[in-house]
């Protein structure tokens, strides 16, 4: 072991980033279920003719998720510094396959929404405790590419998730099956187990006493950089949950529901593009400094999002699908951003909840700018596309936010 507490063995930090990996990976396939599923799922509920409802309700269950996904960061962020990553990251993968599982069973909206806040509790709980546990257990040098393949991981899962849809299109009458699908996600709990080592930075932390992760983060030297961070997480989450992630919604409506693997296709797409912009961010961090890489990626979110929902008409067609895939790179790339700078403001023994808060707190917002677009597609006669370039302005606000924020580039992970 390292004197900052990293792992030397390379097979135990191998496990460790695999483990991490595909946890969320899974939390990316778990995510785009829903976008996928939701109009015909709904449809099957409220009829064929009710799209208002499929917008309220889509709004209303994706609000569900969010608060979910916020509290379970709170909560097995608490966990993973009280007890310890390894143990806590293992409930919280269990708690989002079980439940997603069981979404099979709904009968009713509200249903849905039940399972589908249930199952964010682990989802939220998943990233929090997988950025802690790799960053670590890997040397500070290993930081950027490290935050570039966990930001990824999260897409490539919503790329399976658009295969599977593409190959086996999702309608009113087959939408349950995902919902199996969804819960494979138990089986990584074993490899966990069995493999993956707990972080020596976490053990020597706490080696004085329990941490009291809730009360130090919300102290006088930490809430500042809370506040901060949930901030810009509420930027990102925001443009993504309130908005980009209706395209799949959007494109069903626009081809009419005669095509259903369009919103497969849509979503591929725009996944891919998302992987591309995690890769890129955060070496674009290491290289241009913190701050002024995140005002670039409001500037090119504002900016993609503007020609998507304000420029294009609204057809289906290869234009679109090429705006599409800009959007995913510049709207996603804020998730390989956050896994490099949020560790990067807190202390080891409070690192779990400080980061796990700031994102899914920001999450509590979006789940407000979810509601928000609900609304404002059934206010402009089921347009989605109006309702999106009034969400997505939220990027503005990240312009202005981001400068309050300490700049970390070149420092050492916080002991």
């Amino acid at each position: 072991m390292a004197a900052d507490g990293t792992v030397l063995d390379p097979r135990a930090r191998t496990m460790t980033l695999i483990a991490a990996l595909l946890g969320w990976l899974f939390d990316g396939f778990e995510m785009g279920l829903f976008p996928l599923l939701a109009r015909p799922a709904l449809q099957s509920f409220v009829g064929e003719s009710g799209e208002a409802a499929v917008g309220r309700w889509m709004g209303i269950i994706t609000a569900l998720f969010l608060l979910g996904a916020a509290g379970g960061g709170l909560v097995f962020g608490w966990i993973g510094d009280r007890v310890g990553r390894v143990r806590a990251l293992s409930l919280s993968i269990l708690t989002y396959a079980l439940f997603t599982g069981l979404g099979y069973l709904a009968s009713a909206p509200w249903h849905l929404g039940a399972f589908r806040f249930l199952a964010a509790l682990g989802m939220g709980g998943e990233w929090a405790l997988g950025v802690a546990l790799v960053m670590e257990t890997w040397p500070d040098r290993h930081r950027p590419l490290l935050a570039a393949a966990m930001g990824a991981a999260g897409n490539v899962g919503w790329i399976l998730v658009a295969l599977v849809a593409t190959a086996v299109p999702v309608t009113t009458g087959s939408w349950r099956w995902m919902m199996l699908v969804g819960a494979t996600p138990a089986l990584l709990v074993f490899f966990i187990r069995l493999y993956v080592p707990e972080s020596e930075r976490w053990r020597r932390s706490v080696a004085g006493g329990a941490a009291r992760p809730v009360a130090e983060i919300l102290s006088r030297a930490l809430v500042g950089r809370t506040a901060l961070g949930v901030a810009l997480a509420s930027v990102a989450l925001v443009g993504t949950w309130g908005s980009v992630q209706w395209i799949p919604l959007w494109v069903d409506r626009l081809t009419r529901g005669e095509q259903p693997e369009a919103k497969a296709i849509a979503q591929l797409l725009c996944a891919l593009g998302a992987v591309a912009g995690c890769l890129v961010a955060p070496l674009l961090a290491n290289r241009l400094g913190r701050r002024p890489s995140f005002f670039a990626l409001c500037f090119a979110s504002l900016a993609i999002t503007a020609v998507l929902f304000r420029s294009l008409p609204e057809s289906y067609d290869a234009r679109l699908l090429g705006v599409i895939f800009l959007t995913g790179a510049f709207t996603g790339s804020f998730y390989g951003w956050f896994p490099l700078y949020l560790p990067e403001l807190f202390p080891t023994r409070v690192r779990a909840t400080g980061q796990g808060v700031c994102y899914n707190a920001g999450r509590v917002l979006a789940a407000g700018g979810a509601l928000v677009q609900g609304q404002l597609v059934a206010a402009f006669d089921g347009s989605y596309a109006r309702a999106g370039a009034t969400v997505t302005l939220v990027y503005l606000a990240g312009l202005v936010l981001i400068w309050a924020g300490p700049e970390t580039a070149g420092r050492e992970l916080p002991p």
